[in-house]
């Protein structure tokens, strides 16, 4: 499983409509992607800053939301967002969320490897956007 997390300062009063406009246009959009698992959103208190964490089967599924998707997204909420967010993302060690083994995809270099104690080893990367 990968996670990709995403933080980003919002305009003054807007978190109401940055929730909004999660909820009711990018999570419907995001759950028909293909190796979308769950989304968390969460905000500092009094709304500046938001991070969103979302969950993939794959790093390729999230790069190919990252390539496609994602610069939709930034265009929906560029009117809420106070400077470009800050992408960082991981392969999931640990999880509740990950409660099947789920098989590794058969092209070779997906960045998931396995340990001897059944734990997956992690690598991560990050940009800014």
């Amino acid at each position: 499983m990968f996670a990709r997390k995403v933080t980003a300062r919002l305009r003054p009063n807007s978190l109401s409509e940055f929730t909004t406009l999660m909820e009711r246009e990018i999570l419907p959009w995001l759950r028909k992607q293909e190796g979308f698992l769950d989304l968390i959103i969460l905000a500092i208190r009094g709304g500046g800053e938001v991070t969103t964490i979302s969950f993939w089967d794959y790093e390729g599924d999230a790069q190919a939301y990252n390539s496609s998707g994602y610069p939709e997204v930034l265009k929906i909420l560029a009117e809420l967002l106070d400077g470009a967010p800050y992408v960082k993302t991981f392969n999931v060690v640990s999880s509740t969320l990950y409660t099947a083994a789920r098989p590794q995809p058969p092209e070779a270099g997906n960045g998931v490897s396995e340990t001897g104690s059944g734990q997956r080893a992690c690598s991560s990367y990050e940009t800014s956007v």
